[in-house]
């Protein structure tokens, strides 16, 4: 089988946490971004973003 050293074992934890961290953080900001480049026609920014307009 494949071993694996310490240091390789923690960088790939380390990647790991890394990339839940980002897409914890990341995912709804991207659905917001795709939604906005890919509509037609494309909304103001502030009727985007204010929840009044």
């Amino acid at each position: 089988m494949f071993a694996l050293s310490e240091e390789s074992k923690e960088r790939i934890g380390k990647l790991i946490e890394v990339g839940r961290v980002v897409m914890h953080y990341g995912y709804i900001p991207m659905i917001l971004y795709l939604g906005y480049t890919r509509s037609e026609p494309k909304p103001s920014v502030i009727r985007l973003l204010s929840p009044l307009s």
